[in-house]
């Protein structure tokens, strides 16, 4: 435990930045778990709904640094192909 003030501040805003990426990367995760049930449900326009709601989630991870952008690029284009590849 820290003995300095200016340490123990330090302490709880990292702790309070901690909690708000894993609350964020978490939403992250379950918007790009909805578009693929709605992909493998079938139901196209579902899909399409659910991957307009996840692209600027997804777009405000990499810009705030939460995320590679790389990654978010993956992820977009994943998604996207398999929604255009449903019948």
């Amino acid at each position: 435990m820290p003995n300095i003030k200016s340490a123990k501040k330090r302490v709880v805003i990292s702790e309070k930045a901690r909690q708000h990426n894993v609350a964020a990367r978490s939403k992250m995760r379950t918007l790009i778990k909805n578009v693929l049930k709605a992909v493998e449900s079938g139901d196209k326009e579902a899909a399409k709904n659910a991957f307009a709601v996840a692209e600027p989630v997804l777009d405000r991870a990499a810009c705030k640094g939460l995320v590679h952008k790389n990654k978010v690029a993956r992820h977009k284009s994943k998604l996207a192909a398999s929604i255009k590849a449903m019948n």
